[in-house]
């Protein structure tokens, strides 16, 4: 009889099975990348797709837009062209995995710098639209079940996402890819997502407070907190400015490395990751805009930087076009059809397969020079960078962003 009691008692409290990443509805996988194209050469979704905007919202009438993507996963990491509007149903990585979040009975944490005013966010260095320096330039959402037990998702798009659950609705937007006001979807996105132990969830919990990233653990709409009680602490003390230097590296249980830069280690962000790596020469394709980092060879001044980086940056070359399907693509920043708002970087010396998937422009400074100074932009800021080892991956990623470079500065 005891017994039986022990069992029906363990089934109740049991957590339920934990979220992770899907490559479409019912079909896991440990980690998926997901590059959206711009909406140049591949305007509009593929075939005939329409977007029905399934996570709310109405379909907008942007005038140029594009949820064309190419995706890879852990199970077959060669790049392949996907299907349909990603992010608008639970057919494709984005939005199959996202609905978990939404219409799940999931605990999470949304974060985003760009949330456009729903939710508004009262912090200081908080406007109307978006959070400025030294908040973090992060955009993402984290979920678990109440072992502690779920995924990640990075992704790089102003005002989405904006809820984490169906029962808690955007009050003045959508809350779908492709349906909410502002047009996030006319220049190139990336998105990842991978699998989470509950001490990986820690681990990345701690990165996003020492990344100072824009949440609010008191509104409903983004956060909902539960599971271990050590996992809820570090939840409640988010949306608070880290005074942290440190930047940490941690290795995830899926192998992943974690790397997450504080707004107060004032470097340029793409040469810090290549010091963290070893300092191996590296190609980045971010949102290159004002004020720009110029590309840098292993021999260029960084005098913008910290001794605790105790190795010195290789090379950081700046993608500014790239070719997918055989068709150019623009990889600059900038409003129009022709570039790019996505952060991936591979190395291109030494015996590294190393892709690297950031939150952060490569904005800044690389030396303090008449008004600029060594916070300037992406410096003073903080972020998340997850890098993956794998050959495969890397190979179509190296060959999606190769093509010309911004000239090497002085």
């Amino acid at each position: 009889m005891l017994l039986c009691l022990a069992i029906f008692a363990q089934g109740l409290y049991a957590a339920e099975p934990a979220p992770g990443p899907l490559l479409n509805k019912g079909q896991p996988v440990d980690w998926w990348f997901v590059f959206k194209l711009n909406s140049k050469g591949f305007p509009g979704c593929a075939g005939t797709a329409e977007r029905i905007c399934t996570f709310g919202g109405n379909t907008q009438d942007y005038k140029l837009y594009s949820q064309q993507f190419a995706y890879a996963s852990n199970n077959d990491p060669v790049l392949r062209q996907g299907s349909g509007c990603v992010g608008d149903t639970v057919n494709d990585p984005l939005g199959a995995t996202f609905d978990q979040i939404y219409n799940g009975a999931y605990n999470y944490v949304v974060w985003n710098d760009q949330f456009y005013g729903d939710p508004e966010i009262k912090f200081k260095g908080c406007g109307s639209t978006s959070c400025a320096s030294p908040w973090g330039h992060a955009k993402g959402a984290l979920a678990w079940n109440d072992a502690g037990e779920g995924f990640v998702l990075q992704v790089t798009t102003p005002s989405w996402p904006a809820s984490g659950s169906s029962r808690q609705p955007r009050k003045t937007d959508g809350n779908t890819l492709g349906c909410v006001k502002d047009d996030d979807v006319e220049v190139s996105q990336h998105f990842f997502s991978v699998k989470l132990g509950k001490d990986d969830v820690v681990a990345v919990l701690k990165g996003l407070q020492n990344a100072s990233v824009v949440t609010d653990p008191k509104n409903p709409q983004i956060v909902r907190n539960g599971g271990p009680r050590d996992i809820q602490t570090l939840v409640s003390a988010l949306g608070q400015r880290s005074a942290s230097k440190a930047v940490t590296k941690v290795k995830l249980s899926s192998g992943v490395v974690l790397i997450s830069k504080p707004s107060q280690l004032q470097v340029p962000p793409w040469q810090m990751v290549s010091a963290l790596l070893g300092g191996p020469s590296l190609r980045v394709a971010s949102w290159w805009a004002h004020p720009t980092i110029p590309s840098t060879s292993a021999a260029t001044p960084v005098r913008c930087w910290d001794k605790s980086l105790k190795a010195k940056p290789g090379a950081v070359e700046i993608a500014t076009t790239g070719a997918w399907a055989g068709r150019s693509i623009g990889l600059k920043g900038g409003l129009g059809p022709d570039f790019n708002h996505a952060k991936i970087g591979v190395t291109t010396s030494g015996n590294f397969n190393y892709v690297i998937l950031g939150d952060m422009n490569q904005q800044g400074a690389l030396s303090p020079a008449g008004k600029s100074t060594c916070a300037s932009s992406q410096n003073g800021r903080g972020g998340l960078f997850y890098v993956l080892d794998d050959a495969k991956l890397f190979a179509d990623v190296s060959s999606l962003i190769k093509g010309d470079s911004a000239p090497v500065g002085k």
